[in-house]
């Protein structure tokens, strides 16, 4: 398989991941202690756990991307998560996307493709 679309794959994957726990925080509501009760009811809500799923599922696509491209590239290419999850957020969890979040947008965009040539 191609790698860089493994490299896409484990990105989205992240996203995806990001999306499933922010979902399931939410689910849970704001929590006002840390402890060990606490932890295995945050790991083990439903959609917690797939968004960790998720991330063990894009790890393992990053880890064979990697076998074929530069970390150099590879690594970098991760910033696309800073752009996809606030889009995401603003779609799905209605947060606010304001014009200098969108500038910062623009410009991680700007960073990723310099690094990637």
């Amino acid at each position: 398989m191609d790698p860089k679309i493994l490299l896409f794959f484990a990105i989205f994957m992240a996203v995806v991941g990001q999306l499933l726990m922010k979902t399931g925080l939410n689910q849970l509501g704001a929590l006002n202690e840390i402890n060990v009760s606490v932890f295995f009811k945050m790991i083990f809500q439903p959609f917690v756990f797939g968004g960790i799923f998720c991330y063990g599922i894009g790890f393992i696509a990053y880890l064979f991307a990697l076998t074929k491209l530069d970390q150099s590239f590879a690594y970098p290419m991760f910033a696309l998560g800073y752009v996809l999850v606030p889009v995401f957020n603003w779609v799905v969890f209605h947060e606010p996307f304001s014009v200098l979040r969108l500038v910062g947008i623009f410009l991680v965009l700007g960073g990723v493709t310099l690094i990637s040539r």
